[in-house]
């Protein structure tokens, strides 16, 4: 089986996808990007992809979003892997905390650790780079005293020494990744499902539009565990809405619901229907 994730070597995806498949043996795909990633699926360079979805502490990972609900028709989410993150503090050897001028990293662990760089780091440069790995990399090839905000496999890879260990702010620092895979493919599992969807346009705009659209789940008993707003992309205002409910589309009171809700938005795309974590 041929895997696809955010490349390269040493990053906390890899530690994830080695977390989330254990023993079983894969071909890996590193992309360059998350949306290339789910491409790859879609393209069928890749069996499957692992890609985050959703930080504890940041919320949800956009690129995946805008992928899912832009740039593919053609995949589906076949299940989830809840990591928990410990960041480190990585340099070279010799390298004190003393002697940083500035820290390197990908977006999302600069912000996961705040709190640290704020009082540990005060007024140091933070920059932001394509991954956590790609940071460690440049850190170890600089001759100038930098550190990196990565993943203990990153720093073994590159030969570099971990400063500070688990600088995360929250120590429950949780991301939620999810399997991708073709169109069509049957998510498989026991235990409660979770049903993600994403849905956009409802109609004449009206005071409780959105109210009534998600009445068509509360009506039937069915908990949203999640709903968040992303814009259209075409203007001010349209916004679609992506939404995570307990249970699976095919138990009756899903399926009734999601048809419900097809009469009252112009478009309803199911994301995956899939167990939890």
């Amino acid at each position: 089986m041929r895997i696809a994730y955010l490349g390269p070597a040493g990053t906390f995806t890899e530690d994830a996808l080695g977390e989330a498949i254990g023993s079983t043996e894969f071909e890996p795909l590193r992309t360059t990007t998350i949306p290339d990633a789910i491409l790859a699926v879609e393209r069928g360079e890749a069996d499957r992809a692992l890609v985050p979805f959703e930080n504890s502490i940041e919320g949800s990972v956009r690129p995946t979003l805008d992928a899912l609900a832009f740039e593919t028709e053609a995949v589906t989410i076949v299940g989830e892997h809840d990591y928990r993150v410990r960041v480190h503090l990585i340099a070279r050897e010799g390298i004190g905390v003393g002697d940083v001028e500035a820290v390197l990293s990908h977006p999302q662990p600069l912000a996961q650790c705040a709190r640290f760089l704020r009082e540990a780091l005060p007024g140091i440069e933070q920059r932001s780079v394509s991954s956590t790995a790609a940071a460690v990399r440049m850190v170890s090839e600089s001759s100038r005293p930098w550190a990196a905000l990565g993943a203990r496999a990153a720093a073994g890879l590159y030969g570099c020494v971990l400063l500070r260990e688990g600088v995360e702010d929250e120590s429950a620092n949780v991301t939620r990744f999810v399997w991708i895979a073709p169109l069509g493919t049957e998510a498989a599992g026991v235990g409660p499902w979770k049903t993600s969807l994403v849905f956009s346009e409802l109609g004449e705009d009206h005071p409780g539009a959105l109210v009534d659209a998600l009445a068509v789940f509360s009506s039937r008993g069915i908990n949203l565990n999640r709903i968040e707003s992303r814009p259209m992309r075409q203007q001010l205002g349209r916004y679609m809405f992506f939404c995570d409910l307990e249970g699976a589309l095919t138990e009756e009171p899903v399926a009734a619901a999601v048809e419900e809700l097809r009469t009252k938005a112009d478009s309803v795309r199911i994301l995956g229907s899939y167990p939890l974590s």
